[in-house]
């Protein structure tokens, strides 16, 4: 579990996204935007209610921005940090979207 907060209005966090790891996202806090990105299809989640989580899979490129002042942004993650299991360039990230669609076809 980790906490996102004192993020200044503008400022965008995350723009990565995780080959293996699972994570819940909660606004404890305020509200802030979650824009996702499957390789294929894009969604903005508002998230400003504490008692409503967004799950996100692996395989997931995810941007966090337009925190409101005071926002907390709480983080359950299915394992501990692993520098391996980023993908933290977008066009990496299709790349691999790509592969496994790929994968999966043949």
């Amino acid at each position: 579990m980790y906490f996102l907060y004192d993020i200044p209005f503008g400022v965008e966090r995350a723009g990565h996204a995780h080959r293996a790891l699972h994570q819940l996202f909660f606004a404890f806090s305020g509200a802030f935007r979650l824009h996702l990105d499957d390789g294929h299809t894009r969604r903005e989640v508002v998230l400003d209610q504490p008692n409503r989580a967004f799950y996100v899979c692996p395989r997931i490129w995810r941007v966090l921005n337009g925190f409101t002042s005071g926002a907390v942004c709480c983080v359950l993650a299915s394992a501990n940090f692993d520098e391996n299991d980023y993908i933290r360039d977008h066009d990496a990230f299709l790349a691999f979207v790509a592969e496994n669609d790929a994968a999966r076809r043949n």
